[in-house]
C-alpha cells in the first residue's frame, strides 16, 4: 500500500518542484540578462542531473560502478527520446540556433568519445576521467563566453515594465524546486519498484526500466512544464545540457574517483545513442520539432525498451 503512496507523492513532488523550478530559472534569466537557453544548458541541466550524480559518485567511491557507463548512456537515450519527443508532442519545440550549431553536435561528439572509450579497452581510466573532465571546463567555457559577452545588450532590452521577480523569491523557487524533483523522483522510483515487485517483476527488469526511467523523471517533468509555459530554450537545452553533463561531467568523476569497467552491452548502448542523436538532429535542423516528429522519437525508445527486456 505505501508503494502506492510514494507514487503519488512522489509525482505531485516532481510536478510542483519542476513548476517552481523553471519559474525560478526563467525569472533568474531575466534579471541577469542571460540566455534562457544558457540557463536551461547549465543550471537546469546540472540540477536535473543531480540524482545520476549522487548515485554514480556514491558507487564510484565504493568501487561499484560497473554499471555507470550503461545508466547514463541509457539515461541519456531516455533524455532525448522521451523527454524531448514528449516535450515536442506537447509544443512544438522551436530550436534556437545555438542548440542547432554548437550543443546537439558536441553531444554527439561525446557520444562518440565514449563510445570509442569503451569500445578501445574495456573501461574508462582515471587519465580517460580526466580527459572528459578537460572537455567539461572547455564546454562551459564555450557557452558561457558568448552568454556574458551578449549580457549588456540583453540588459538594455529588458522591459523596464516588467514585474520581476526578487531575487530572494528567485532562490527560494529554484531550491525548493530542486529539492522537491530530487526527493519526488527518489519517491516516484521507490513506490514504481515496490508496485513492480508485489506483480512479480525481476530484479533485472525493473533495474533496465523503471530505475532507469526513474532517475530521468526530473528531466522529464522538467522539460514538459518548461514547454508548457512556453520556454522551449530551457526544455531543449535541459536535454542536451543534461546529455552533456552524464558523459563529461558524472562519469568523469567517477572515472577519476574510481576506473569504471565496462559491460559489454554499453559498446552497443552507446552507438544506438550516437545513431538516434543523428538520426532525429536531422529534422531538427529545419529549426522545429515538431508534433510527429516528438512520437516517432517517443515510439523509438518503445521499441529500445523491448530490444532491452529481449537481450
Amino acid at each position: 500500500m505505501m508503494s502506492f503512496v510514494y507514487l503519488i507523492v512522489g509525482f505531485v513532488l516532481l510536478v510542483v518542484g519542476a513548476d517552481k523550478f523553471v519559474a525560478g530559472a526563467s525569472a533568474a534569466a531575466r534579471r541577469l540578462g542571460v540566455p534562457a537557453l544558457i540557463v536551461g544548458l547549465t543550471v537546469v541541466a546540472f540540477g536535473t542531473s543531480a540524482p545520476e550524480l549522487a548515485v554514480s559518485v556514491t558507487a564510484a567511491m565504493s568501487g561499484a560502478n560497473e554499471i555507470a557507463v550503461g545508466n547514463v548512456v541509457g539515461s541519456n537515450i531516455f533524455n532525448l527520446l522521451v523527454v524531448a519527443g514528449l516535450s515536442a508532442v506537447l509544443c512544438p519545440l522551436a530550436l534556437d540556433r545555438d542548440i542547432l550549431r554548437r550543443d546537439w553536435p558536441l553531444s554527439m561528439a561525446a557520444a562518440a568519445i565514449l563510445t570509442a572509450m569503451v569500445a578501445w579497452n574495456g573501461d574508462i581510466s582515471r587519465l580517460e576521467g580526466l580527459v572528459l573532465l578537460a572537455l567539461f571546463a572547455g564546454l562551459m567555457v564555450l557557452q558561457l563566453r558568448p552568454a556574458l559577452q551578449n549580457r549588456a545588450a540583453l540588459l538594455a532590452q529588458k522591459d523596464e515594465n516588467e514585474v520581476q521577480m526578487k531575487p530572494s523569491l528567485i532562490a527560494v523557487n529554484i531550491v525548493i524546486g530542486l529539492a522537491a524533483i530530487i526527493l519526488g523522483g527518489q519517491l516516484a522510483v521507490n513506490g514504481a519498484t515496490g508496485i513492480a515487485r508485489m506483480f512479480g517483476l525481476s530484479e533485472t527488469l525493473i533495474g533496465l526500466t523503471i530505475v532507469a526511467i526513474g532517475t530521468s523523471l526530473p528531466e522529464l517533468v522538467t522539460s514538459l512544464v518548461a514547454a508548457r509555459r512556453g520556454q522551449n530554450d530551457i526544455a531543449m537545452g535541459n536535454v542536451i545540457g543534461s546529455n552533456l553533463f552524464n558523459i563529461l561531467l558524472i562519469l568523469g568523476v567517477s572515472a577519476v574517483i574510481s576506473p569504471i569497467s565496462v559491460l559489454p552491452t554499453a559498446v552497443i548502448d552507446g552507438a544506438i545513442l550516437l545513431v538516434v542523436s543523428l538520426l532525429f538532429y536531422l529534422p531538427a535542423r529545419k529549426g522545429t520539432l515538431s508534433r510527429p516528429v516528438g512520437a516517432v522519437m517517443a515510439l523509438t525508445y518503445v521499441a529500445y525498451t523491448a530490444y532491452l527486456i529481449c537481450r
